[in-house]
């Protein structure tokens, strides 16, 4: 099983590379995401890889983070989502980008992915909901997914805060999206406050 593979890039396309490694050439299907990241870069690179071996292929997929092939991983335990629909979605979506528009139900995001319709994007929404916060990786962690102008110590309170919503018994999107919106409100840096701000948004108070 191959896991990792670093070499030069001799060749490049849409969603292809080909990856020298001391003379073999390795045909990786790669998102635009990692193509972007690579680019510009020179000499050897290190790429991890998913490799999926079915009855009449075998195929190599390339990250340039650990964060995208976690999210290449998770977009395929959806029904209906094989590996080159997760390619096509991580080509439009960053990891972060993937995580905000799950715990946001925001199927729209997701259907601009070649190859996925309106259905597939709110099943993926809708059955990752859960699972996005979950992930042993940064993707899933929770300080991530509150975009805050007042800085790292805002993101900690805005996590204590999902915390404090999942513990009331709210879902993980719900509690996200009360306190992306509280906090969005709130312009002080208090944990009281934007917990308060962030039930009136769920409907409690």
């Amino acid at each position: 099983m191959i896991a990792q593979l670093s070499g030069q890039i001799v060749e490049q396309n849409t969603n292809h590379l080909i990856l020298d490694v001391h003379g073999v050439g390795y045909l990786v299907t790669v998102s635009s995401s990692t193509l972007s990241q690579i680019r510009e870069l020179s000499g050897t690179i290190s790429l991890l890889i998913e490799m999926i071996v079915r009855e009449d292929s075998l195929t190599l997929y390339g990250f340039y983070t650990s964060e995208e092939k976690s999210a290449f991983t998770l977009l395929q335990s959806v029904q209906g989502v094989g590996a080159k629909a997760a390619i096509s979605i991580l080509s439009v979506l960053t990891p972060d980008s993937l995580k905000q528009a799950i715990l946001s139900s925001d199927k729209a995001m997701v259907s601009r992915a070649d190859g996925v319709g309106p259905k597939l994007a709110q099943r993926i929404v809708n059955e990752l909901a859960e699972k996005v916060g979950k992930l042993p990786t940064s993707f899933g962690n929770a300080e991530n997914m509150v975009v805050s102008p007042a800085g790292s110590g805002q993101s900690a309170i805005s996590q204590d805060a999902i915390s404090a919503l999942v513990n009331l018994g709210y879902s993980q999107s719900e509690a996200w999206a009360a306190v992306q919106r509280a906090s969005a409100k709130s312009g002080k840096n208090e944990l009281g406050q934007l917990l308060n701000l962030a039930l009136k948004e769920v409907g409690q108070k």
